[in-house]
């Protein structure tokens, strides 16, 4: 009983407890690697760090564990979670073992043409729907009080990329100091809220009348600013999405798709929030990406990452960092 690279099942049958077990990894992980995993008449997911990961934790593991048992139980589309496995001589790494949700992952602009504009738009607006409403619960009464520090939050996150980009140096980037600076001279306070940190339409799984399933890829979550999550949404909606038909295009390229204007309105109109430093948020969502898209660059650049695409990732900053200081404009327009 062989598995895939990561997942002695042999092992792990051991550890459950259970018949044979066959496993596939599913592909597109950026971090902790994932595995569908079945004994003939159930079907689990498991989620462990990445190959070579070195540092002595199963923090990582606990903190989604324990996010997903909280939203779960407060009535939010996650999958349940079943177990968690601390100790790594069992599989080689801690883990844990979710139930396996049905849907659709959509990644690519033809599929989500093919729903047409009535779908497209329903998908976008159940989107923001469910950010929303993940928005609106309380840390406290749903047991993350603790999870995170909501205070300061933004003033770290500015700190923390800031710091992540000295540290990716290959090149010169036009703008990208000053885009910075500006960020840091006025930074928001915020409100606190369990924010998931990469909310996006492919980590999200998506049933047969467009409802949401169930939000993935709880590695970045902790308590924040409700705002980082909005932003971030808007910024993925105008990035390359897969394209079988030639050169990549964006979710807002799709007929039917909400503006972004119309996806903020919504948004605000759901949760009762105020938007108003909202161009703010947007540029730093920019910025944010711009570093860690220069930061696989950089890897590629030092020959430490390998595969298809790779060579095209620094040509993408550029114009993240471009959209930053449009967002500042914006906002000093009254846009």
């Amino acid at each position: 009983m062989s598995g895939p690279p990561g997942l002695d099942l042999e092992r792990l049958r051991a550890h459950l407890g259970s018949g044979e077990l066959a496993a596939t990894m599913f592909a597109g992980g950026r971090s902790n690697l994932t595995y569908a995993v079945s004994d003939g008449t159930d079907r689990w997911v498991l989620r462990r760090p990445p190959l070579g990961h070195v540092l002595p934790t199963a923090h990582d593991m606990s903190r989604e564990h324990r996010v997903l048992g909280a939203l779960c139980a407060a009535g939010f589309p996650v999958p349940r979670p079943v177990l968690i496995c601390t100790d790594p001589d069992v599989i080689g790494a801690p883990f844990y073992l979710m139930e396996y949700v049905d849907g659709t992952i959509y990644r690519d602009v033809e599929v989500l043409e093919a729903m047409g504009p009535a779908a497209m738009r329903a998908l976008a607006l159940s989107l923001v729907d469910t950010l929303a409403d993940l928005h609106a619960l309380d840390p406290a009464e749903i047991g993350l009080a603790g999870f995170g520090r909501p205070e300061g939050f933004n003033e770290r996150q500015v700190r923390r990329w800031k710091k992540q980009l000295d540290a990716s140096r290959s090149r010169e980037v036009a703008g990208i100091e000053e885009l910075h600076a500006r960020l840091a001279a006025k930074i928001p306070d915020g409100a606190g809220a369990v924010v998931h940190g990469d909310y996006r339409l492919d980590n999200v799984l998506i049933g047969p009348r467009l409802e949401i399933n169930a939000v993935l890829d709880w590695e970045m979550s902790t308590l924040g600013d409700p705002l980082s999550d909005v932003a971030l949404m808007l910024v993925y909606a105008e990035r390359p999405m897969l394209s079988k038909g030639g050169a990549p295009r964006t979710s807002i390229s799709v007929p039917g798709h909400p503006s972004l204007g119309e996806l903020a309105e919504r948004y605000a109109k759901r949760s009762g929030r105020d938007l108003g430093d909202l161009h703010w948020y947007v540029a730093f969502a920019a910025f944010k990406l711009a570093v860690i898209l220069e930061g696989v660059h950089y890897r590629y650049v030092q020959g430490q990452t390998v595969g298809a695409g790779f060579d095209t990732v620094g040509a993408m900053v550029a114009p993240l960092v471009a959209q930053g200081h449009e967002s500042l404009d914006a906002a000093l327009e009254g846009n």
